[in-house]
């Protein structure tokens, strides 16, 4: 994994814009801390920070093949899990390799394949390729969107990286967030494509730019087809097995420390049993983390978590025979305004998940002193029928996100910006019908199939991708490559259009998930019910909270005016056992609101 930029403009000479180029490669630091280069012409500057995974002797970047028409130049961030495939092919075509790193195999096969070297990448990866034999930049992101890539359009050219501030700290940018923006920002809501920076956007997942004199073109190379299902479900569940193992057995591939976050639910749980089973096959044994809290036994159930996952966790270790780590986070630690700071720095933006972020980052972090990648369980709960709400009938029947429908609304924002300004409800209700809308319709299929179809596909396009970016941000931080084996494109594909009904064949979410791996697993960890990302319950931390709150109204921050300041104050004056869920989620995001103010000083223009 790595951190890329680049700067194409077609009437300036770039030659002498070093200074500007290395400034965008140095925000990019932190997701590629191991080496950094940059390569420059007259109309291409590209820059790469590298986060070392395979040949860590090789592999550098930019990387450049001088042909007789001119220079073709790769910037290149992530992986191809069928590198190894591609090389054998690409010899085959008299292909010649100075590197075994498969950054060498992609800048080949394009040598090889153009454009159509998209059709062939299986992993995860966003890229940039100048091609000065036509003075054209490709820019591509993969099938799901994992990788992130943010382009930013000039007069001559574009602009792009791997994160906002790496466009950002371009001089001609300004930090701006129209209403739209803010939206994205307050309503769990990523629209593919979408960015909160006015004037950026993000390339689609499966989508491919092609810039050059005559502008700036969009094709898309992979898309979520709608097609019949016609294995029955001992088929389909013998198919998901076999998909599940290839991909883990892909993304083991490494020359550094390879590892597997484990709380001990269906998914993480079942990525440990397969990852095992393949190490063991040549003599390795599985390291596995588990995100805990100090005073663990102060746990009660919620309507988030119904379990703790520590117990479970240590059921999984013990089948399956993992060397394994808890990491426990401290709850002053967790409230600290220097982790606040680090994560939003991270994020380039405030979205809402406050606590969870904080946590997720010092997770890594802790990780980070083991380990340079770790597999994860993303992609399981939207692809598979995971969340509580995918099986309430009132939420089924809601005109707006799945996720969004059940939220309860909560006093303490301003109401006139929040309904009437931006009108966030009305924005959401929009966002659905146009993703809905992108659904062709399947002949022969029931209503109920065709809207349960619409749940599945919002949240791999939409939730999912909220998700992936947040796991990019706060691993790449701290110099950690997160891989997702559940999101294998060919997975999602096979399991999108297994008809709701098989999907849920024996009454219960994840049917055929659970179905697919329990033999891999003890039958309570199989038979465990989804819970929600661990977050704290102690007191101290939200005792902390009010009173970080507290300083920004007595402070007047530029954050609060967001809030319905009365509500807020005596939100942040009650007793910590009476704070409710609704107002804990507010605290943190006035808290992440008045950080990302203080480093980002973002003109908001909501008119």
């Amino acid at each position: 994994m790595c951190g890329i930029v680049g700067w194409i403009a077609f009437r300036h000479d770039l030659e002498r814009e070093r200074p500007t180029l290395d400034a965008m490669t140095a925000t990019m630091v932190c997701r590629g801390p191991d080496a950094g280069g940059t390569w420059v012409s007259p109309h291409a500057a590209l820059g790469h920070r590298r986060l070392s995974i395979i040949d860590l002797a090789g592999g550098v970047q930019p990387m450049t093949v001088d042909t007789p028409d001119g220079p073709v130049v790769l910037t290149y961030s992530g992986e191809a899990y069928n590198f190894r495939e591609l090389r054998d092919e690409l010899r085959r075509r008299g292909h010649e390799f100075r590197t075994s790193s498969d950054t060498e195999v992609v800048l080949r096969g394009y040598l090889e394949w153009g454009e159509e070297v998209a059709d062939r990448l299986l992993g995860m990866f966003a890229l940039g390729i100048w091609d000065g034999r036509t003075d054209r930049l490709v820019l591509l992101r993969d099938q799901l969107g994992i990788k992130p890539l943010y382009v930013y359009e000039t007069e001559d050219g574009v602009l792009f990286g791997s994160e906002a501030k790496a466009i950002l700290a371009h001089p001609a940018v300004q930090a701006v967030v129209d209403a739209d923006g803010f939206r994205e920002m307050m309503g769990y809501v990523k629209t593919p494509g979408g960015a909160v920076w006015k004037g950026m956007r993000e390339v689609r997942p499966g989508t491919m730019l092609i810039v050059d004199r005559s502008g700036v073109r969009e094709r898309v190379y992979w898309r979520l087809e709608v097609e019949e299902h016609h294995d029955d479900t001992e088929t389909t569940v013998r198919r998901i097995r076999e998909l599940l193992e290839d991909s883990v057995s892909r993304q083991l591939v490494a020359d550094v420390p390879v590892c597997l976050l484990l709380s001990g639910g269906l998914d993480s749980s079942a990525l440990t049993a397969l990852a095992a089973r393949r190490l063991a096959e040549d003599g390795q044994r599985a390291r596995t983390f588990t995100v805990d809290f100090e005073q663990p036994d102060h746990f009660h159930a919620d309507a988030l978590r119904g379990s703790p996952d520590a117990p479970f966790a240590r059921e999984v270790v013990d089948h399956v025979g993992t060397l394994h780590s808890d990491i426990r986070l401290d709850h002053q630690k967790l409230a600290d305004p220097e982790i606040r700071r680090a994560v939003i720095a991270a994020r380039d933006m405030p979205f809402g998940f406050g606590e969870g972020d904080n946590s997720l980052y010092l997770l890594f972090k802790a990780i980070r002193e083991h380990s340079t990648v770790a597999l994860s369980g993303e992609g399981a709960d939207e692809m598979f029928g995971g969340y509580p709400w995918f099986h309430v009938p009132e939420v089924q029947q809601a005109a707006t996100f799945p996720w969004v429908a059940p939220l309860v609304p909560t006093r303490l924002y301003e109401q006139t910006l929040m309904h009437d300004t931006l009108d966030l409800p009305g924005y959401l209700a929009q966002r659905w019908s146009d993703t809905v809308a992108q659904l062709p319709p399947l002949p022969g299929e029931n209503a109920h199939e065709r809207r349960m179809r619409e749940f599945c596909y919002v949240h791999v396009t939409s939730a999912l991708g909220t998700l992936l970016d947040r796991k990019d941000r706060m691993s790449m931080a701290v110099g950690l490559e997160v891989r997702v084996p559940i999101c294998d494109h060919r997975l999602v594909q096979y399991v999108f259009n297994t008809p709701w009904s098989m999907k849920t064949f024996d009454g219960r979410e994840k049917s055929l998930l659970r179905a697919a791996v329990r033999d891999t697993l003890p039958a309570s960890v199989a038979d465990r019910v989804k819970a929600g990302y661990p977050l704290t319950q102690e007191l101290s931390y939200v005792r902390e909270v009010q009173g970080q709150v507290g300083e920004l109204l007595s402070d007047d921050h530029r954050a609060v005016e967001f809030f319905d300041r009365a509500a807020l104050t005596e939100a942040v004056r009650g007793k910590p056992e009476a704070v409710a869920r609704d107002v804990r989620d507010a605290f943190e995001r006035v808290l992440d609101l008045a950080v990302w103010f203080d480093l980002y000083r973002p003109a908001v223009k909501l008119s």
